[in-house]
């Protein structure tokens, strides 16, 4: 066995950066990095959990942890704690080929050339921040570690490369917008990859527009990060369409060198099988006949309406590419007739003349079925979000009943 080696980071640091090489190579222990930035209660609560050997604070300071101690396998390198978009936390357990393999497709995929560097602007406690290290540790060069991700930083960043999420670089642009002495701040890099939650097509089409060199990437904790760029899975990965034995069509399904090894605090029963055979993702999606996945959204996120299911992921973005929306979810809501009702949550781009609901329900029709069709539409300043940069549909499920039992109670 080997030992665990917990680390609390507030940020991608140098010493992340040291402890992770040591992970990979088998010098040092396996890694697991948590926020150091949580409340105490949460951090005692994950490191009693995860029971590492070994715990280093924000300072520093390592101690030797008492009480149980479970070491990992010896080819596991890091363990990334995870929820996913929904569900209780897990550790995701990633050996040093996974993670190796997937940081040198990576770097083949967007053609990076020797002497380019990557600039660290995610969260070093996600595998999106994790593999941006590894990527810089594989191409032998030092990445840029910024505290945030405005303009100004990232163009003086001198980096080729860097990973972001949708959130980021909407601000990034709107950062560009607003200060006329700034060029555009992504133009000169030669890959932004963007991933953690689904890109709206218009935010797409700005950044290209502008000059940004944009590749989308599909994938989770459990596949080392974005296995797919741009719909299209990187070497050694492999994607397959299945359906789910409850009628549920459309899941996908991911195998190859890229695979977790394994759940440290017991998650649900579809890990991959010794070797790597496949790994039934949360997701649905369809491949088309080159090859080319398109994700259609979350799995469990479905919409039974009337009998029929509706995708709320496929909803959005037909909506976010209508006139005067901004930002847009989907959501399921209880209906005693229909079963679910459909409900568009807008932010808008001009508040004083939000898209009316006619307006929303047609531009839905002329794409997807009448039934997938929204029967409500709520207008708010934002979605709220989760740190991955994906919308918290969970929060705002809350928010919505909070909404309506208000609304109720002004009623009576």
């Amino acid at each position: 066995m080997r030992s665990l080696h917990a680390v609390l980071v507030e940020r991608a640091s140098p010493r992340l950066v040291e402890l992770l090489a040591a992970a990979l190579d088998g010098s040092g222990p396996a890694i697991l990095p948590l926020d150091g930035g949580l409340p105490r209660a949460r951090l005692a609560e994950l490191i009693t959990a995860f029971a590492p050997d070994t715990v280093e604070d924000t300072d520093g300071v390592t101690t030797a942890r008492l009480g149980q101690k479970m070491g990992v396998g010896e080819s596991t390198a890091v363990i990334i704690g995870t929820s996913g978009s929904t569900g209780a936390p897990k550790g995701v357990e990633l050996s040093a080929s996974a993670l190796l393999h997937s940081a040198r497709a990576s770097l083949a995929r967007v053609d990076a050339r020797p002497g380019q560097r990557w600039l660290c602007c995610l969260p070093a406690t996600h595998i999106a921040g994790v593999q941006v290290l590894i990527r810089s540790l594989v191409s032998g060069t030092e990445p840029v570690l910024a505290t945030r991700a405005d303009a100004e930083t990232v163009a003086g960043s001198g980096c080729s490369h860097v990973s972001l999420v949708p959130v980021q670089l909407q601000r990034l642009l709107a950062d560009q917008s607003r200060q006329s002495d700034i060029s555009t701040p992504l133009a000169g890099f030669a890959s932004v990859l963007l991933g953690g939650a689904a890109a709206p097509q218009s935010l797409l089409d700005e950044a290209r527009a502008a000059g940004v060199p944009v590749v989308t990437t599909y994938g989770m904790t459990e596949t080392c990060g974005g296995c797919v760029y741009d719909g299209w899975p990187l070497d050694g990965v492999r994607v397959s369409i299945r359906d789910d034995d409850d009628g549920l069509p459309d899941r996908i399904w991911i195998g190859g060198p890229v695979l977790f090894s394994g759940y440290r605090l017991g998650g649900p029963g579809n890990l991959p099988v010794p070797g790597g055979s496949s790994f039934r993702t949360g997701d649905l999606g369809q491949v088309d006949a080159s090859g080319r996945l398109t994700v259609r959204g979350r799995a469990d996120d479905v919409i039974n309406t009337g009998g029929h299911k509706v995708i709320p992921g496929e909803v959005a973005a037909v909506l976010g590419t209508c006139p005067g929306v901004q930002d847009v979810a989907v959501v399921g809501q209880s209906d005693a007739e229909w079963g679910e009702r459909v409900i568009a949550v807008v932010v808008p781009a001009d508040r004083a003349d939000p898209p009316t609901l006619e307006l929303l329900r047609l531009h839905v029709r002329q794409r997807l079925p009448r039934y997938a069709s929204p029967s409500r539409v709520v207008i708010v300043d934002a979605v709220p979000m989760l740190p991955s940069g994906k919308h918290d549909i969970t929060r705002l499920k809350l928010d919505l009943l909070r909404r309506e039992q208000t609304e109720a109670e002004n009623v009576t």
